[in-house]
């Protein structure tokens, strides 16, 4: 029998900021990009609005499918002086919303690496109050800018991460079959 500390453990739930953060990192796996694979998710009042991840814009090749971003360069990172091909994560989930009519204005956005000034702009000018990201991005004059912008209040900035238990428990869901009934012991139970 399982002890009630095993039990409540594999019940616990995610908080939101790690399910829609776990949200973010299944859009990843979508992205066409060699160099930076990233996902989005903008949600209000605890819905998702809208998903997105980075790629080459639609109807271009992908990056992934011809194995390259440019002729002779391996990812867009490899070139000083070449943009991305790439359409940022948080731009192609604002343009989904705004594509099917879904307003963003206070919502917030979730997403595997922190915004560029860009995006971060686009975020602002899109209404979305608040960023939640994993992996940190912008250093030096970027991120002076970008601080700019969270004290004169047109952003909150928060960096997040999934608990071990958490990713363990996400993993298991992912790679066995999740709707099948589960032999656990009844925390009551003697």
């Amino acid at each position: 029998m399982e002890d009630s500390s095993q039990v409540y453990e594999f019940y616990q739930r995610p908080t939101w900021d790690e399910y829609f953060l776990m949200l973010a990192k299944l859009a990843a796996t979508r992205s066409t990009c060699l160099a930076f694979p990233v996902g989005a998710v903008i949600v209000k009042n605890k819905q998702v609005l809208a998903t997105g991840y980075n790629g080459s814009p639609s109807g271009s090749a992908h990056c992934t499918a011809q194995g390259y971003c440019y002729p002779g360069l391996s990812s867009c990172d490899a070139s000083k002086t070449l943009p991305s091909r790439a359409v940022h994560a948080e731009a192609n989930a604002i343009a989904q919303a705004a594509k099917h009519g879904i307003p963003t204005g206070g919502a917030s956005i979730y997403v595997t690496l922190e915004p560029c000034l860009s995006c971060l702009k686009l975020i602002i000018s899109a209404g979305i109050k608040e960023v939640f990201y994993e992996t940190s991005f912008n250093s030096g004059d970027k991120a002076l800018v970008r601080d700019s912008f969270v004290e004169e209040g047109l952003v909150t900035l928060t960096q997040i991460h999934l608990s071990e238990i958490t990713a363990q428990k996400a993993a298991q869901f992912l790679l066995n079959p999740t709707s099948v009934a589960r032999a656990v012991g009844c925390i009551n139970e003697p």
